[in-house]
C-alpha cells in the first residue's frame, strides 16, 4: 500500500506543480502588461512597480492553488484510469476511497495553507499594496491620471484632462493640456468648475500633498446670494492643494475589510454591532476567507471520483474540464454572495454553499463508485 500511495502522490504532483507554474504565468503576464505600463507611459519607477508585482503574487495564489489541484487530480486519475490500472487497483481488493485518501489528505493540506494565507499574508499584502498605490499618486500624480475620462481619485474634486505630455525640462510627464476641475458643492447647490488652459503638477511627498499649477485659465465661483448663478474670475496662475481620495487625513492609513485578518475582522464585527451598523458585509468577508481556502479540498474531494468516471488521459479535455468546473463555482459563489449582501441568505450559509454542494456532489459519485 506504501508503494501505490506514493505513485499515486507522484502522479498527483507533477501535473499539479506543472499546472500551477502554467496558471501563475499566465495571470502574472496579464497583470504584468499593466504594471509595465505605469513604467513606460506613466513614469512610475521600477521599484514601486516591483512592490506591487510581489505584493500581487499571494492574492492569486488563492485562485490558482485550488485550480492546480483540480487539474491535477482530472490529468493523474485521469490516466490511471484509462489505463486501466484503477481497475487492476480494485482488483486486488483496494478500495477506491482508501486509494483517493492520500490525495484527499494533500488536499486537506492545501487548504489548512490557504487558511493561513488568506488570514495572515493576503491582508497584509493587500494594505501594503494600497500604501504603494497612495505613495505613488503622491510622488507621481499624473499615474493616476488617464486622458479623456473623468478622475475622482482626488478628494473634493473630479478632474478631466485632454492630454498629457511630458515636461521638455525634467523629462516628468506632468504637463496636463486643457484641464477640467469640477468641485461639487452639496445637494442642490450648484458645482464650482475651473476651466485651465495648461496644467502642472508639482509633488511635495514630505508633506503629502500635491500641488496643482493652473495656467491661463478661468473659474466659475457659485453666487451665495443667487444660487444657481456664478460670476467668472480670470487668472493667469492658480495653485491648488489636492490629497489623494483614498489617503485618510490621519497619519495612518485605515484598513478596509480585505485587509483585515480573520481577528481584526471579528473584532470589527463586534464593533460595528454595538453601534447598531449593518455587520453582514464583514460577516460575509469572514465566512469568504474560510470557504475559498477549503475550495482545494472540495474540488479533489468532487473531481477524483469524476476523472474515474469520465476515464479520459487527454490533457486538453481535463484542462477543459477543469476550466469549466472553476467557471461554475465561481459563478456560484459570486450568486451567492451577492444573495448574502442583499440579506436574501444568511452570510454562512450562502458563502459555504458553494463547498456544499461539490461536497455533496463528490460524495454522491465516490458512493457511486465504490457500489458498483
Amino acid at each position: 500500500m506504501r508503494i501505490l500511495r506514493n505513485y499515486l502522490l507522484k502522479e498527483f504532483t507533477l501535473p499539479f506543480f506543472f499546472s500551477l507554474f502554467v496558471l501563475i504565468f499566465v495571470m502574472l503576464v496579464g497583470n504584468m502588461i499593466k504594471l509595465v505600463e505605469l513604467i513606460i507611459t506613466k513614469g512610475v519607477s521600477f521599484f514601486s512597480v516591483s512592490k506591487l508585482f510581489l505584493f500581487l503574487v499571494p492574492y492569486l495564489l488563492t485562485y490558482v492553488i485550488p485550480i492546480a489541484a483540480l487539474a491535477a487530480v482530472l490529468l493523474s486519475l485521469g490516466r490511471l484510469s484509462s489505463d486501466n490500472e484503477i481497475i487492476a487497483i480494485r482488483s486486488s481488493g483496494i478500495n477506491i476511497f482508501m486509494l483517493i485518501l492520500p490525495i484527499l489528505t494533500v488536499g486537506l493540506l492545501l487548504s489548512l495553507f490557504l487558511v493561513i494565507l488568506n488570514d495572515r499574508i493576503i491582508p497584509k499584502a493587500h494594505f501594503a499594496s494600497r500604501k504603494t498605490l497612495i505613495e505613488i499618486g503622491i510622488k507621481n500624480p499624473t499615474a493616476a491620471l488617464e486622458p479623456g475620462t473623468f478622475i475622482d481619485s482626488f478628494q473634493k474634486y473630479v478632474l478631466f484632462i485632454y492630454s498629457i505630455d511630458r515636461n521638455p525640462l525634467t523629462g516628468e510627464r506632468n504637463i496636463l493640456n486643457n484641464v477640467r476641475i469640477y468641485e461639487p458643492q452639496g445637494k442642490d447647490k450648484p458645482t464650482r468648475t475651473i476651466v485651465a488652459r495648461r496644467g502642472e503638477f508639482v509633488s511635495i511627498p514630505e508633506k503629502k500633498i500635491v500641488k496643482l499649477k493652473l495656467i491661463d485659465g478661468t473659474s466659475d465661483e457659485p453666487d451665495v446670494n443667487k444660487p444657481g448663478e456664478f460670476f467668472k474670475l480670470n487668472f493667469k496662475t492658480y495653485y491648488m492643494t489636492l490629497s489623494m481620495a483614498n489617503q485618510s487625513d490621519k497619519r495612518e492609513i485605515e484598513k478596509k475589510p480585505k485587509d483585515m485578518t480573520l481577528k481584526e475582522l471579528i473584532q470589527k464585527e463586534a464593533e460595528y454591532k454595538k453601534q447598531g451598523i449593518e455587520t453582514i458585509p464583514l460577516v460575509t468577508q469572514i465566512h469568504e476567507k474560510l470557504a475559498l481556502a477549503f475550495a482545494a479540498l472540495v474540488f479533489i474531494l468532487f473531481a477524483s471520483p469524476l476523472a474515474i468516471i469520465t476515464h479520459r488521459r487527454e490533457k486538453t479535455l481535463n484542462f477543459g474540464l477543469a476550466f469549466l468546473i472553476t467557471v461554475l463555482y465561481y459563478l456560484l459563489l459570486i450568486g451567492f454572495e451577492s444573495l448574502s449582501l442583499q440579506g436574501v441568505l444568511k452570510p454562512a450559509l450562502a458563502m459555504w454553499m458553494p463547498n456544499l454542494i461539490f461536497t455533496t456532489l463528490g460524495i454522491f459519485l465516490m458512493v457511486r463508485l465504490c457500489v458498483f
